[in-house]
């Protein structure tokens, strides 16, 4: 299990977010496009927690720092455009653990200080994260809604939380490189069918998005599909040529 910081503003949140992993028995820390680099301020801060600090690994984007992962989960504050099953902490820790002990590489993302994920950011994500604080004053410090995150996945870890066994053998699941590239190639395909009919088609891609995730698709199965699209693609061409 990673955490991911995307564009994190303050380098001592970058500090104190390391020393909420270490106490909660977590290391794997992935920053993306901070702001500023961590600094005298991010060592401070982290308290103890330097090799947490020193061993996180950067990424440009937060596309580039999920593409091995099977389960991404984005941790927002309030409700956006983009429609995602919503989690309390609890819940998404247990399914994080289950995932993960299942060997599957499993992210959880916090955004920026001031704005969290955007839209985009958020579209990568299979489910959000909801820390329900007070609605009167709901504004919580980013590292300290890591360590409420890293608290629950500790809870989970101790409690053993464990997947179910599958009935048998399946190919691997696929990545999430792999799903975005069916995503992609769907949306290429749809507009060359003229699927949308001159309807946007974000409405359209984010309910197709949600139904493939559910599916849980494993590689072979990505493979299908795009097969599928790149026929579909090729007769498109073919009678527009007619």
């Amino acid at each position: 299990m990673r955490i991911i910081l995307v564009g994190t503003q303050h380098p001592g949140n970058i500090g104190s977010a390391a020393r909420a992993l270490k106490t909660m028995g977590l290391a794997r820390l992935v920053l993306v496009a901070p702001e500023k680099a961590p600094n005298a301020e991010s060592s401070a801060l982290a308290a103890g927690a330097d090799d947490v600090l020193e061993g996180a690994v950067r990424h440009a984007t937060l596309a580039e720092a999920v593409a091995d992962c099977r389960l991404v989960l984005g941790c927002t504050a309030r409700s956006r455009r983009v429609q995602l099953e919503e989690l309390l902490p609890r819940d998404a820790a247990a399914r994080a653990v289950d995932a993960a002990a299942g060997g599957a590489e499993v992210a959880l993302v916090f955004g920026r200080e001031r704005t969290g994920l955007d839209n985009d950011e958020l579209q990568l994500c299979h489910a959000a994260v909801h820390i329900p604080a007070n609605p009167g004053y709901s504004s919580l410090n980013l590292a300290a809604a890591v360590q409420v995150l890293s608290y629950e996945l500790r809870l989970a870890l101790l409690a053993g939380a464990a997947p179910a066994q599958p009935a048998g053998p399946r190919d691997p699941p696929a990545s999430h490189a792999q799903l975005e590239g069916l995503f992609g190639q769907l949306g290429e395909a749809l507009d060359d069918i003229d699927f949308h009919k001159g309807r946007a088609p974000d409405s359209a891609m984010r309910k197709l998005r949600r139904l493939f995730l559910r599916a849980d698709l494993d590689e072979r199965e990505v493979r299908l599909l795009r097969g599928i699209l790149s026929d579909a693609q090729r007769m498109a061409m073919l009678a527009r040529r007619d």
